[in-house]
């Protein structure tokens, strides 16, 4: 990790300015526009094609890649991408290869009508996804190695704005941009076409800036070292020079960071890794179905987007600043277990909003508290996740946690049509409010838990 400069040492609302907080920012913006696209703005599109609830809710399964993107991010933290690499740097050649996948992957999504070529449309969203798990593996790991511990508050700040700002984007943008080039109301391919050519082009914001920015430069003696020992002892045991050599990298690449977090935590571990895994179930699982009550509401993907754009960007926008500030003052874990309630919270909002029907007041009211809850409550748990990776394994280790995150609420996804379509919204709604509160208990255990250290800043010793 570089060393401190006078620009990281600036207080105050000026580390902003700084050049990295800024790289973040536009990265940020890249990580965060595909997601959407193969989830809630997804969901819009195929419920305007008249695809059922039932085959929306699996069809959110596609989002899985970012639950196992654990299971390759070895493979891009420790072995150089041909020709990419050798080009851009190890980082930047992952991270570049990455983005020009989705493009390409949007563009096929963009060509593809699930009324008549669902399998063909599947196939490119499932490239989408697998393309931006990829590239969110990077950018974290870049993220945690660009700069030193006291810049690393403002680098997941601007991140995450960045990113919600693109999820906005790709939300109620891809919204506008659908209604703008087809129909505002009823089904209309080309709208849906342009919107997400459109996409595909605003993730030229991250190629251009992973081909400006420069390679982080990070000292890997001590791991190099001990692959080598590790591939000597192997040899000296009667291996040949070929399985050693595979043998010491996995063991460098797959086993050292995660034996790392086990020995650093102890038996702390399964209940950190326990709490990643459920504090967004309730954010997620209902998010699936969001766009789609909307719709059977009977709002225009105009009016959606329109309150998005305004109320969405500005509370997205005051909910990441605010979480910033509250974990500096109050600490993580309490901002964790206030971002937990908003979600709950914002969730029960949906039964009134139900009774209230089609309501442009109302849906204002909901779309704000949802994005300043997330914002709060993402704010927290980057820092969370960020304070328990070490940096000689930023991309396995933030990967293993940002997998974990999504992967069971979005498993469980992917049986919200059906659970709708038996049970109906207002029990949907309630049912993932109350799913928040094991969380709570999760945040509860683990702050009484005097042994355990959770920092700010992630871990810098091999």
């Amino acid at each position: 990790m570089d060393k401190a400069t006078p620009q990281e040492n600036t207080q105050g609302w000026r580390v902003y300015a700084n050049p990295k907080a800024l790289i973040m920012l536009a990265l940020g913006f890249s990580s965060g526009l595909p997601i959407l696209l193969v989830f809630g703005t997804l969901s819009f599109w195929l419920r305007e094609a008249d695809v059922s609830k039932t085959s929306i809710g699996f069809f959110s399964w596609v989002a899985l890649a970012y639950g196992f993107k654990w299971a390759w991010s070895p493979l891009v933290d420790r072995f150089p991408l041909p020709i990419f690499s050798s080009l851009f740097g190890r980082r930047r050649g992952w991270m570049l290869f990455s983005q020009i996948v989705i493009i390409l992957s949007l563009c096929g999504m963009a060509l593809s009508n699930p009324q008549t070529d669902l399998f063909q449309f599947a196939l490119f969203a499932i490239m989408v996804a697998f393309a931006s798990a990829t590239q969110d593996i990077v950018i974290d790991a870049f993220r945690i190695e660009l700069a030193t511990e006291r810049m690393q508050a403002a680098l997941s700040a601007t991140y995450l704005a960045g990113y919600r700002l693109a999820m906005i984007m790709a939300g109620a943008g891809a919204l506008a941009f659908a209604a703008w080039f087809g129909s505002d109301s009823g089904y209309d391919p080309s709208g849906w076409k342009s919107a997400y050519f459109i996409m595909a082009a605003m993730m030229l914001i991250g190629v251009v800036t992973t081909l400006i920015v420069k390679e982080p430069t990070i000292d890997n003696s001590a791991i190099n070292t001990i692959e080598t020992n590790y591939k000597q002892q192997l040899i000296n045991n009667g291996y040949n020079k070929h399985h050693a050599n595979l043998s010491a990298w996995f063991y460098t690449a797959v086993i050292m960071p995660f034996r790392d977090f086990f020995q650093r935590y102890g038996k702390n571990a399964l209940l950190i890794l326990l709490l990643i895994s459920c504090y967004r179930i309730s954010d997620i699982v209902m998010g699936v179905m969001a766009n789609v009550f909307y719709v059977d509401m009977g709002f225009t993907k105009s009016e959606v987007a329109s309150i998005s754009k305004v109320f969405g960007v500005a509370m997205t926008i005051a909910g990441a600043g605010l979480g910033g500030i509250l974990v500096s003052k109050f600490g993580t874990l309490k901002i964790l277990a206030l971002g937990a309630m908003l979600s709950a919270i914002t969730n029960l909002l949906f039964i009134m909003f139900s009774y209230v029907g089609n309501n442009l007041e109302m849906l204002t009211l909901v779309i704000s508290a949802d994005n300043l809850g997330a914002g709060i409550a993402t704010a927290a748990f980057i820092t969370f996740m960020s304070s328990l990776t070490n940096v000689a394994f930023s991309a396995t280790q933030y990967a293993l946690f940002s997998s974990i995150m999504v992967l069971f609420p979005k498993f469980l996804a992917g049986f919200s049509g059906v659970y709708i379509d038996h049970f109906g919204y207002n029990v949907f709604f309630l049912t993932t409010a109350l799913m928040g509160v094991p969380v709570l208990i999760l945040i509860r255990m683990l702050a009484n838990n005097s042994a355990l250290n959770i920092t700010a800043t992630p871990t810098h010793q091999p």
